[in-house]
């Protein structure tokens, strides 16, 4: 029987003590370092419980815990209760403490395994570092799971599909000429890709292998003239297998890839890079392959939209902002009037979405927490744990599409019954923080994280901070979290530029535990500012189109360009939308976008 976790620990104990281990890590990845991962991959939570989406689990003889950062912690007490594992608190995801756990706890001469082709290997270098210092050894060319996962789901089989004009404004070849132009500069005779978006964006195809983001699992292999797919036996019809190979692209087998890197000719020059590849895709090359470690050029290209693009998801906002209008028209007339639970916002938001044209799938598990529900910035409701809607307070939603002509992400906090003083003081206080990085003017190449405290300034000025990003990456018609750059408390890099046509969120935060939680969130656009004797700058144009409920505002507390910024945008917002809406959902878009 594998039906419990103690069970399944005890299975993977013995098996581990069948091979010598001392320890077995166990990471939340996969081959290609996805953020949503596919049911084959997903070790992590079959063996612990824990249904988070990041999270690092441990198991010794004696002992198995859970790394998780704050964000999870009381998802994985619940979760973790009466399964014999540990929860192992960590403020953030950036704190390694498993390996100084690890160095701590096992001695040398132990042996730690871990699956080589799902760890990344920048993790694997600073694991292998701390391991040697301690005199333990690394093993990672075994899957202990395999031998004790007997109904371990298959690798994922959905058809790839093209991503076709108009929305796919760019030809394949042309993207494919951009990347290889990339290669020449570094002297890079092959370049090898994992990441599901940097493939898809850069053949111009899409599948459904992963939740939320439109991504297939796949490699790709190129050298100067063309390039080998590696992907699933049948996923690539007669037809696609034909138009790919007049851009000369061949298919392969998913599982050749290993081979095809180790068959690689010993002059070659392989182009990768270090933080999207694993170690074991890393290990299958041969010790004569010389390997240029960078940024992978479709990372900086894809991250940069088009102006056709841009165009797109700026009419996709339109669609977005309808749903939304109608979602809202119909949640003002059935709260506190109709049984509303934070499971039917998801089911009534996501079938808005739906009725809109090129709607594809939900870009991440809506996120709708009502009061305290809305303090855990990742909360999900489940049919076990979730909040009826009703009397006073806040509603966090949180909620996004992928639609063919772009991918959306909005934040909205709303009043039900009547907010408090205390509410309304946070909200406004979050909100002077997202008009504050709105309203900016930077240098174009600013490193991003250098933005973070415009949002955070007028938080701290009351003693507040929240611990989140305030921006991340949004991807056209793929993943809702890209990079690279990211508006955060990050360590600034040369790759985190901020360049035209990039997409970042703007999303400050306060967070009470316990009471609530506010959260406003806007798509921004990079576009030209002005060009003068201190160089070229930019501004945001922001995309998002749906009113800031005026009922949570303290105007006292905006001052008169905040105040203008707020009626400029609710003017701009109704001016998009009342074209197309009517009845009910009129009716709420011009009430919520009056001049204040």
């Amino acid at each position: 029987m594998t039906h419990t976790i103690p069970t399944r620990l005890a299975a993977l104990r013995r098996h581990m003590q069948q091979q010598g281990i001392a320890a077995c890590l166990i990471p939340s990845s996969d081959p290609h370092l996805s953020e949503y991962l596919p049911p084959y991959w997903q070790g992590r939570r079959w063996l612990s419980g824990f249904h988070g989406s990041v999270g690092t689990l441990i198991v010794t003889a004696g002992f198995a815990g859970l790394w998780a950062d704050s964000r999870y912690w009381v998802q994985a007490e619940q979760e973790l209760a009466g399964s014999g594992i540990a929860l192992m608190k960590i403020q953030t995801v950036a704190q390694p403490l498993h390996l100084d756990w690890l160095a701590a706890n096992l001695g040398a001469g132990d042996v730690l395994a871990v699956d080589g082709d799902v760890l990344a290997l920048a993790s694997a270098r600073a694991l292998q570092d701390k391991l040697f210092a301690a005199g333990i050894t690394l093993r990672s060319d075994l899957d202990l799971l395999q031998a004790v996962w007997p109904d371990r789901p298959p690798l994922p089989g959905q058809p790839v599909y093209e991503h076709l004009p108009p929305y796919a404004a760019t030809p394949r070849a042309d993207k494919l000429a951009a990347v290889r132009d990339a290669m020449r500069q570094h002297g890079a005779s092959h370049h090898f890709l994992s990441t599901l978006d940097d493939i898809a964006w850069l053949l111009n195809l899409r599948g459904s292998d992963v939740s939320y983001n439109p991504v297939f699992v796949g490699h790709l292999l190129l050298n100067d003239r063309g390039g080998i797919l590696f992907v699933g036996d049948g996923k690539i019809d007669a037809g696609l297998a034909q138009r790919l190979a007049a851009d000369g692209i061949a298919v392969a087998d998913y599982g050749q890839t290993k081979a095809a890197l180790a068959a690689l000719p010993a002059d070659s020059r392989l182009l990768l890079d270090p933080r999207r590849v694993t170690l074991g895709l890393r290990a299958a090359l041969a010790a004569n392959v010389a390997v240029i470690e960078t940024i992978n050029p479709s990372t900086l290209l894809k991250s940069r939209k088009s102006e056709a693009e841009a165009q797109h998801v700026r009419d996709t906002m339109v669609q977005d902002g309808v749903a939304l209008a109608e979602f809202f028209a119909w949640f003002e007339g059935a709260v506190n009037r109709e049984a509303i639970t934070e499971l039917t916002i998801d089911e009534q938001i996501t079938a808005a979405r739906a009725r809109r044209p090129g709607f594809v799938s939900p870009s991440f598990a809506t996120i709708a927490g009502f009061n305290a529900n809305g303090a855990l910035p990742h909360y999900r409701a489940t049919a076990a744990h979730h909040s009826a809607i009703e009397g006073n307070g806040l509603l966090l939603i949180d909620s996004g599409g992928q639609y063919l002509g772009g991918t959306t992400d909005i934040t909205r906090v709303v009043a039900v019954g009547q907010p408090s003083a205390e509410q309304k003081r946070d909200f406004t206080l979050v909100l002077k923080g997202m008009i504050a990085l709105s309203r900016t003017q930077f240098p174009q190449g600013t490193l991003s994280p250098m933005l973070d405290a415009l949002a955070r300034s007028p938080i701290w000025q009351h003693g507040i901070d929240f611990g989140h990003g305030v921006g991340h990456g949004v991807g056209y018609f793929l993943n809702v979290h890209e990079g690279p750059q990211s508006i955060s408390r990050s360590q600034p890099e040369a790759s985190m530029a901020m360049q035209p046509g990039m997409i970042t969120s703007n999303e400050p935060g306060i967070y009470r535990p316990g009471q609530w939680g506010v959260r406003i969130e806007n798509l921004l656009l990079n576009v030209a500012a002005a060009s003068n004797a201190f160089g070229d700058f930019l501004r945001f144009e922001t995309l998002t189109l749906c009113p800031i409920d005026l009922r949570c505002v303290e105007p006292a507390l905006l001052n008169q360009e905040e105040t203008d910024w707020l009626n400029d945008y609710h003017r701009h917002v109704r001016e998009r939308l009342a074209p197309q809406l009517d009845g009910a959902a009129l009716d709420w878009l011009q009430q919520h976008t009056r001049t204040l």
